[in-house]
């Protein structure tokens, strides 16, 4: 065979070799597109501003707690694992060289935690701009909280009324402000079971998560009818099926986590619709709603139910032990 047929070959053997690399490349960056959903392009940026994030030392709120810093923000840490809280502060503060990454000890599955955290922050935070009650659990065996509601609504529903409770006039204070509540597509599978507030009856682990996605949701609705014209809004988030450590007490959910995980988005993906409604600006006409992938999204008949809002509302003040009118 003669050099030049020999360069021949190979030169169209390289061809094809890019070209099969520039194919699987783009079917990448296509596949990736999808399945990261929406971005948040908002470029307001927030100095001065002053964020409390809870769950914010991993996942969704650590990346929440990273661009929220990057745009000034003085951001609190809000978390149940302080040392876990404090690396990621140290993380967070390196690569966005904003030293005001604060953390401080909020343990939502205890009430007197939560209102040790309000009160250190009153004293010490004369604003609060933006809350994102970000923290949730995912628990799969029968266990409840220190004041002993059923864990999933303990923590993901209750712990955070509570905390928006003793923020809220901080909030109304420092208007135009923002409270962004995590829930999920879950919601569409749960129900509020007010006799069972305690799971007292026989524990259906698969639902009680859900169930307590619903209450965010039914919590972020009232809300907003509450403090209607008082500066503050809100707004209720699915993140999207997230690549996080929320379903590490679930041996199976971790191995699906592992399985798909090429389909399931990152935590920084995940962050941007928590992102979006923190920052985006125009949303106020829309407090009260529900959004995934940066855009209001729709939400099961429970979820709209007017009355059982209100009738969680009150129940939940009364489990507390709060007035809130």
């Amino acid at each position: 065979m003669e050099p030049e047929q020999v360069r021949e070959i190979l030169k169209g053997r390289e061809q094809c070799l890019w070209s099969t690399w520039h194919n699987a490349w783009h079917q990448e960056v296509l596949r990736r597109k999808f399945f990261a959903g929406g971005v948040c392009r908002t470029t307001v940026q927030v100095p001065g501003k002053v964020v409390v994030i809870t769950g914010a030392n991993t996942g969704i709120g650590k990346e929440t707690a990273r661009e929220l810093a990057r745009r000034g923000a003085r951001v609190y840490i809000a978390c149940r694992d302080v040392l876990k809280g404090e690396s990621a502060a140290s993380e967070i503060r390196a690569d966005t060289k904003n030293s005001q990454v604060l953390v401080r000890k909020l343990d939502l599955s205890d009430t007197r935690s939560i209102r040790a955290f309000a009160e250190g922050f009153l004293a010490e935070e004369k604003q609060l701009h933006i809350l994102i009650n970000n923290a949730g659990v995912m628990m799969f065996s029968h266990s409840k909280t220190t004041d002993g509601f059923e864990i999933n609504l303990g923590v993901n529903h209750l712990g955070h009324f509570l905390l928006t409770y003793l923020l809220l006039e901080r909030l109304k204070e420092s208007a135009p402000a923002r409270v962004v509540n995590l829930s999920s597509v879950t919601h569409h599978l749960g129900k509020i079971h007010f006799h069972n507030f305690r799971g007292e009856e026989p524990y259906r682990w698969g639902f009680a998560y859900c169930h307590s996605k619903l209450a965010n949701l039914l919590f972020t609705r009232e809300l907003a009818k509450r403090i209607q014209g008082t500066g503050v809004t809100t707004y209720a988030v699915h993140p999207g099926i997230v690549r996080s450590e929320l379903a590490r007490h679930s041996f199976l959910c971790c191995l699906f986590w592992r399985l798909f995980s090429y389909f399931l988005k990152s935590v920084q993906e995940g962050a941007q619709t928590s992102l979006h409604c923190a920052l985006a600006e125009g949303l106020e006409p829309l407090s009260g709603k529900y959004f995934s992938d940066c855009k209001r999204t729709w939400v099961s008949p429970r979820a709209r139910d007017n009355k059982t809002a209100q009738r969680l509302w009150n129940v939940s003040c009364e489990l507390l032990g709060i007035q809130w009118e």
